[in-house]
């Protein structure tokens, strides 16, 4: 029984992840049309109700149908986010404070979860007290959201033309679909990576392939006849903004892998993350106070190389050590870089969209940023299980058999990380200024 519920909250997990990935953009770009003030209110209310239905679901089919909405509900709120905060808050070190609060909610959110969840688990209360907490919450925040969110710039009024040429429908579909196809196979992949020789993973990843080349032509089509084009293939010629989105990916690849490798309960991994959290929201802050005020290139490239300290510690621990002597070091600073290149990439590529289409640039940041958190787990998976199914380990499944190649990897990837931004953001002086 306990086997079946753990399968069913993956499924609905992965569900979740899959629709909020498919409708990001769709919701950016209607609510550039329409307004934020109604997308962001739609998804809060989305959430409220279907995280309640979660609770009171009675099947594992309605379980995962009512998390997939939740995910519709996510992506309809996490664009709209951006697009409010730059159309209220002027450029400067307001706005920068704004983006850096939206980077350190998401920590704060997590290690909250994680307590209640341990709390939850040690007193043996039911997991669907959760949902209906959570669906409180959710109701309070979209009563308070109505209430204090702005109405917005005035627009132009919202007629058939615009909804039909005012947005990119082929470049969304044809990204959207893409993008949910590679996350499916990312995730049968983080199970097994045998699962690639599966016929159904072979041809879905050839239809990703081929819808991957079609929305290159397609934008370059767009642009030739000055048609609106969902991200100008010339977006990607601009170094800052196409070497954000570069590290972004690797950042948020490596990041949360302590809780995945380690096998810790949710109790165990909020006490480990506490300095972590703690740390983030401290380095958030920072971000938003100085970045405009320090050298952008210099500062993005000093908290890359301390972040690349974290999975190197975590690498070279002994089990016999310690917490103190490496691993709480390592959590403590492994935030540093997602913290800054958070707010960083968030002014870089609203800075890269027109003013007009902010929840679209949300949207391509929250896009990007997940399928970084797929592409990690799927390749921090496979590496390994290629090291561990060659190891001495009897079981090449347990955290010591995984815990040395999934750092060592991660430890590459920030490194490749750091190499990039060294190299390609040398003209990135100064960012978030108020006449950047």
């Amino acid at each position: 029984m306990i086997v079946i519920v753990g399968i069913i909250f993956t499924l609905t997990s992965i569900t979740a992840i899959l629709a909020s990935g498919c409708c990001l953009l769709l919701a950016g770009s209607v609510a550039d049309i329409v307004g934020n003030r109604i997308i962001s209110l739609g998804g809060c209310l989305m959430l409220a109700i279907f995280i309640a239905a979660s609770g009171v679901a009675r099947t594992g089919v309605q379980f995962i149908i009512f998390g997939a909405f939740q995910g519709v509900g996510t992506a309809m709120f996490f664009p709209t986010s951006i697009s409010v905060l730059t159309s209220t808050v002027p450029r400067g070190k307001s706005r920068n404070v704004g983006f850096s609060c939206l980077g350190l909610a998401q920590p704060v959110g997590l290690q909250v979860g994680l307590i209640l969840a341990g709390v939850f688990q040690k007193k043996g209360v039911s997991w669907r007290f959760g949902f209906y907490l959570c669906a409180g919450i959710m109701w309070v925040c979209s009563v308070l959201a109505w209430w204090c969110m702005p109405p917005g710039q005035s627009r132009e009024k919202v007629t058939k033309k615009r909804m039909i040429y005012g947005i990119d429908w082929i470049g969304i579909l044809i990204s959207s679909s893409a993008l949910g196809l590679l996350s499916y196979v990312l995730a049968e992949l983080s199970q097994s990576t045998s699962n690639i020789h599966g016929a159904a993973n072979i041809s879905l990843l050839a239809i990703t392939g081929v819808l991957a080349i079609s929305f290159i032509f397609w934008m370059h089509h767009q642009g030739s006849r000055c048609a609106v084009a969902l991200i100008s293939n010339s977006l990607w010629r601009n170094g800052r903004f196409s070497t954000l989105c570069a590290m972004v990916i690797i950042c948020w690849a490596v990041a949360n892998i302590f809780q995945h490798v380690q096998g810790l309960s949710a109790l165990d991994s909020a006490l480990r993350f506490l300095p972590n959290v703690l740390f983030g929201v401290v380095v958030n802050l920072a971000t938003g106070l100085l970045v405009h005020r320090l050298p952008t290139n210099i500062f993005v490239v000093t908290v890359s190389v301390i972040s690349t300290v974290s999975p190197l510690l975590m690498a070279i621990v002994s089990p016999s050590w310690s917490f103190w002597i490496c691993t709480f070091w390592a959590v403590l600073v492994v935030p540093t870089a997602q913290d800054v290149i958070f707010t960083v990439a968030n002014l870089a590529i609203t800075d890269a969209f027109t003013e007009d289409t902010h929840a679209l640039a949300g949207a391509v940041f929250n896009t990007i940023s997940m399928f970084g958190t797929a592409v990690g787990i799927a390749v921090m998976a496979a590496i390994s299980q290629a090291v561990t199914n060659h190891s001495s380990f009897n079981d090449k499944r347990s955290p010591d058999a995984l815990i040395l190649a999934a750092f060592w990897a991660s430890f590459g990837l920030m490194i490749v990380m750091t190499l990039i931004g060294a190299t390609r953001l040398r003209k990135l002086w100064k960012i978030g200024s108020a006449h950047s």
